[in-house]
């Protein structure tokens, strides 16, 4: 580690649970980032200030008027463009010391498979059924740690699946398929309060962060915010040995 280096990450160096060897795993560290909207925006900014050493950024989409009220890694100038590759930039300029590539196609097949086996953690920010389910199942075939968060109007979630944990539960345990879908609540039909994205994808980045450098000990079961009344809740998640993905 460069004395620049030592400087700029020298406030999470000072924490006994992080310290220059922790420090080191961040930069290290591969995260894939799957979505670059309201909540890969906190993520990408903060995992690349927190060094991790590279970035996967993937989404397909383009930057929209509507985003701006909360998608903080975009402006103005960035309308029309595609969100990873605008993230991208944002993230750059708070450290150009992070590598970070993109993927600016929908990741399905063996594109998502090959992308989630080159990551040491995958931080999932999007915000339907059909792309939360194959994150979830690639994750689980490649062993791959997964943060899942989501937020809609003042509501947020958080969950952590590490499949390396052999009584830990994945995604599909806690929402088992069925036929809906794509029928979930989405922002541009139900609204967000812009803050609220903020906080759950700091978490996602937190847990991130956590799971790469080894401090603390990672988020289990399933956390939920009330944005109303400012309450937490947290609910065990057991795994279920039915599940289509990792019973049996």
């Amino acid at each position: 580690m460069h004395d620049a280096d030592l400087l700029r990450y020298s406030r999470q160096i000072m924490l006994a649970q992080i310290d220059i060897e922790g420090q080191e795993r961040l930069l290290a560290g591969r995260a894939l980032v799957v979505g670059a909207g309201g909540l890969g925006s906190p993520v990408a900014l903060y995992l690349a200030a927190a060094g991790v050493g590279r970035l996967t950024l993937a989404d397909a989409d383009a930057v929209e008027l509507s985003n701006l009220q909360r998608q903080i890694a975009h402006g103005e100038a960035d309308l029309g463009r595609n969100k990873a590759e605008s993230a991208r930039d944002s993230a750059r300029a708070l450290n150009p010391g992070c590598t970070i590539e993109t993927l600016t196609a929908h990741l399905e097949g063996e594109a998502m498979a090959a992308a989630v086996a080159d990551a040491d953690v995958v931080l999932d920010c999007t915000d339907r059924f059909s792309s939360r389910y194959a994150i979830n199942a690639a994750c689980r075939a490649a062993g791959v740690p997964l943060v899942s968060g989501a937020a809609i109007r003042f509501s947020g979630q958080l969950a952590v699946f590490d499949p390396r944990d052999p009584d830990g539960p994945c995604y599909a345990c806690l929402y088992p398929p069925d036929d809906r879908g794509d029928e979930a609540l989405s922002c541009a039909e139900s609204g967000v309060v812009a803050p609220l994205v903020g906080l759950i994808g700091s978490f996602q980045a937190l847990e991130a962060i956590k799971l790469l450098s080894g401090a603390g000990t990672p988020h289990r079961g399933l956390s939920t915010f009330d944005g109303l009344t400012g309450q937490w809740r947290h609910f065990k998640v057991p795994r279920d040995p039915a599940c289509p993905v990792c019973g049996g």
